[in-house]
């Protein structure tokens, strides 16, 4: 069995959730505390806002995928294309 300690964890946090203005009508998106983060980031690195970043994404999200479940999936893709931090 893998020794617990060595894993490093986001702070573990329910769902959160926040109104995000999509084509002029609220939607409710409900994400943990490090995704929600980890989208203000990447929207940041992007000169957008998170709303406009996660209209991008609601676009780009087949019909039977959720909007949370679509977000969490970009997020993990954008950590994977990441290049390695030091001491990775």
């Amino acid at each position: 069995m893998a020794d617990a300690s060595a894993l490093r964890l986001p702070p573990l946090t329910p769902p959160v959730k926040r109104s995000v203005m999509l084509e002029g009508h609220a939607t409710s998106v409900s994400l943990e505390d490090a995704f929600w983060r980890a989208l203000q980031d990447e929207a940041r690195a992007r000169h957008m806002t998170p709303a406009q970043l996660i209209s991008q994404v609601d676009h780009m999200r087949p019909p039977e995928v959720g909007l949370a479940t679509a977000l969490r999936l970009f997020v993990l893709a954008q950590a994977q294309l990441a290049p390695p931090r030091r001491g990775d």
